[in-house]
C-alpha cells in the first residue's frame, strides 16, 4: 500500500458567469460554465499512523495559508465523515493566486479528499466526496466531478460537457493583478445585476469561448480597478477579455504569444491550455 502521493490540484475559469435570480436565504442563482487549466498546485501527501494532520508550504514566493486551510479543514471533515484514525503530513507547493476567482484553495481540498481516500483506503464513492466537499466550498464537488462542466443553482447542479457542448483544446492567456477581491463584497453589492435570463446549453455551444458575460464583472471593476486594467491590457491586444469567477483574473482564449510587457510589476500572466479531464478523473470511484 502506497504511504505517500504526489498530485497536481488544477485551477478553473468561468466562461461566462450569469446571476439569474436569488433565493429568500440570499444564496445567489447563477449559470456557468467551469472548465479546467493547467495551472496547478502540488501537493504531497504521506501518510501517518498518528491520528494528526499537519501541512507545511513550498513555495516561500506564495502568501502563507492560514492555519485552517481548506486542505487540513478537508482532512479534518473526511476523518470524521469516516471515523478513520489515520492521519497526513500534507505539504503545499501553491502556484494558484489566491482571491482571483480560479479555485484554488476549492481544486486544493478536492485533490486532498481525493488523494486521502486512495491513502486511507477509504473507497468513498464520487457522490459521497462531494457531499464531504460541498460543506467545504460551492466550488469543491466541481473539482471532485472532474470534467469542464454546465454548471446551475447555487453551484450544486453540475453537468458535464458532452457532444456539441464539449469544449474544443484551447490557449488562454490570464492576467491576475496584484490586488484581489472579497467574494462577499461583489454578491452584497446593490447594483450587482440579478435577473439576466436564463440560457440554454445549446446556445452556448454554438459559441464556446465567445457566448454570454461575467455579471460579477461591472461591480468588480468598480471596486478594483485592476480587474478593468487588466480587461483593457487583453482588449489592446484584440482579444475578447473576461474576468472568472469574482475576479479579479481575467483571460482571454488566444491562438498566438502575446506580448504583455505593458503589465504592471507584480502581475501574474500565464498562458494556459484547457483540461479536457481533471487529472485524477481516474482513481475516484463512481
Amino acid at each position: 500500500m502506497h504511504t505517500f502521493y504526489d498530485v497536481p490540484a488544477p485551477a478553473k475559469l468561468n466562461l461566462f458567469l450569469h446571476i439569474t435570480g436569488r433565493r429568500a436565504d440570499g444564496y445567489h442563482l447563477l449559470q456557468s460554465v467551469f472548465m479546467l487549466i493547467d495551472w496547478q498546485d502540488r501537493l504531497h501527501f504521506e501518510r501517518t499512523h498518528s491520528a494528526q494532520i499537519s501541512r507545511q508550504d513550498l513555495n516561500p514566493e506564495a502568501p502563507p495559508l492560514p492555519a485552517d486551510d481548506l486542505c487540513t479543514r478537508a482532512a479534518q471533515a473526511l476523518q470524521a465523515a469516516t471515523g478513520c484514525t489515520q492521519g497526513v503530513r500534507i505539504a503545499i507547493d501553491k502556484h494558484i493566486p489566491a482571491q482571483a476567482g480560479m479555485g484554488g484553495g476549492s481544486s486544493d481540498a478536492a485533490s486532498t479528499l481525493v488523494a486521502l481516500n486512495r491513502l486511507w483506503n477509504l473507497q468513498l464513492s464520487r457522490t459521497e466526496l462531494a457531499r464531504i466537499g460541498e460543506r467545504l466550498g460551492a466550488d469543491v464537488p466541481f473539482f471532485i466531478h472532474g470534467q469542464n462542466a454546465w454548471v446551475e443553482g447555487i453551484g450544486e447542479h453540475i453537468a458535464p460537457l458532452t457532444g456539441a457542448a464539449q469544449l474544443p483544446a484551447s490557449d488562454f492567456i490570464v492576467v491576475k493583478p496584484q490586488a484581489g477581491l472579497d467574494t462577499q463584497g461583489i454578491f452584497t453589492a446593490p447594483n450587482l445585476t440579478r435577473d439576466t435570463k436564463r440560457a440554454i446549453i445549446e446556445d452556448f455551444a454554438a459559441d464556446h469561448y465567445g457566448f454570454g458575460h461575467n455579471d460579477l464583472q461591472p461591480v468588480a471593476e468598480a471596486l478594483c480597478p485592476d480587474v478593468k486594467k487588466a480587461r483593457q491590457l487583453l482588449e489592446s491586444q484584440g482579444l475578447h477579455a473576461t474576468m472568472t469567477g469574482s475576479g479579479s483574473a481575467v483571460f482571454a482564449q488566444t491562438s498566438k504569444a502575446i506580448e504583455m510587457q505593458d503589465a504592471p510589476c507584480g502581475w501574474q500572466i500565464k498562458l494556459c491550455k484547457n483540461l479536457e479531464k481533471h487529472p485524477l478523473l481516474h482513481w475516484i470511484p463512481e
